[in-house]
């Protein structure tokens, strides 16, 4: 790959709350309003009865383990991942969800230490403690010096992407959104004058008003990605609808489609040069020690790094470089582990034109077949 080359990092779920929260220096309140579970320390201890002890008051850096590694030898010019929790010390969650992520604000270090350069809030997750958890994460960010996106004060602001600046002139536009197929309740819907998410239907005209807001943002030299929280947690079929409005934001303007919400890597297309990531995984979270899914191999942890041509926004490679969550914490996973990933992705993805193969350091490679 070339020096000429624009490096995204792309991650999937970041979920930093809960029980991730718990192992950290600025731990929250334990309590949780679930149905099975009322502590989230209850969530360190089923990690730590899978794969041993798990460190309380962790260094920041902990949850990342060998991802801060592969992020520094992969050096990407952008960091984009998925924000799934709230980050508030607000009591009162959110009625009718099961399960709510928040993060002590005094935390966030956790965060900062892998030095995303967009964070998005288009998840289910982001206002599991109200529109007053949503403002406290809004601040907390801003307070660190962290860009965030898909959310806002007000549906203006839920839908301004965010903006990062290329070395050498040119930018990498991120507009992120949330759709419902995520469980993201209708009324977290940002308005002209109601905080929340930018929602929008996976049809048609969904993507034809995402794309205009790319063709209006968008100048010479610059690259669009949409970063996506659809779908739901388990399984690698893709709807034929999310495959059209998928294809539809390409066609409209858009040089990759960030797909995030399944627990596990779901496939990869390549469409018209552009790269489509229908689901990157789970990154870091506190899942470790909850079964019933384990044909899913939801325990690795794909990290995705796609290397575009400027000067087209066409997908030159994709690497993905798979890690494993162990005591809470991420490794780089076996051989044998990483075959397996290898020919999951390369079954499912096949039919949909991308070619996956694994180097000998087992890191898959995606390109167009």
């Amino acid at each position: 790959m070339g020096d000429d080359l624009v490096r995204l990092f792309l991650a999937g779920d970041v979920m930093l709350g809960r029980g991730v929260d718990q192992i950290l220096p600025h731990p929250g309140d334990p309590s949780l309003a679930e149905a099975y579970l009322k502590d989230a320390r209850s969530y360190v201890r089923l990690a730590e009865a899978v794969n041993g002890p798990v460190p309380r008051a962790a260094s920041p850096s902990w949850p990342w383990g060998d991802a801060l590694r592969v992020l520094e030898t992969a050096a990407p010019h952008v960091r984009i991942l998925n924000l799934e929790t709230a980050v508030t010390q607000y009591a009162e969650s959110a009625p009718g969800k099961e399960v709510h992520y928040r993060m002590h604000p005094a935390n966030l270090s956790c965060l900062a230490v892998a030095r995303p350069d967009v964070c998005s809030l288009a998840n289910n997750h982001v206002m599991d403690y109200g529109r007053r958890g949503l403002a406290d994460t809004l601040e907390a960010l801003g307070d660190a010096g962290l860009t965030a996106a898909g959310a806002g004060g007000n549906l203006d602001e839920a839908r301004r992407p965010a903006v990062v600046p290329l070395p050498g002139g040119g930018r990498v536009l991120v507009f992120c959104v949330g759709a419902e197929s995520s469980g993201i309740p209708a009324d977290w819907a940002a308005t002209p004058g109601r905080s929340g998410i930018d929602l929008v239907p996976e049809t048609a005209e969904g993507a034809a008003e995402i794309t205009a807001r790319i063709r209006d943002a968008k100048r010479p030299g610059d690259l669009a990605v949409v970063s996506v929280h659809w779908g739901s947690n388990w399984g690698y079929a893709v709807p034929d609808d999310r495959i059209g409005f998928a294809h539809a934001l390409v066609d409209g303007g858009a040089d990759l489609v960030h797909g995030h919400s399944s627990h596990h890597a779901r496939p990869v297309e390549v469409y018209r040069g552009r790269l489509i990531a229908y689901g990157c995984g789970d990154l870091i979270d506190d899942y470790e020690g909850i079964g019933g899914y384990e044909d899913y191999r939801d325990d690795l942890r794909p990290l995705y790094f796609a290397s575009l041509d400027p000067a087209t926004g066409s997908l030159r490679e994709a690497r993905v470089v798979v890690l494993q969550a162990h005591r809470m914490r991420l490794r780089r996973a076996r051989s044998d582990d990483c075959r397996w990933l290898h020919e999951v992705l390369a079954r499912v993805s096949g039919p949909f034109g991308a070619r996956v193969d694994q180097d000998s350091d087992g890191a898959l490679t995606v390109t167009a077949a």
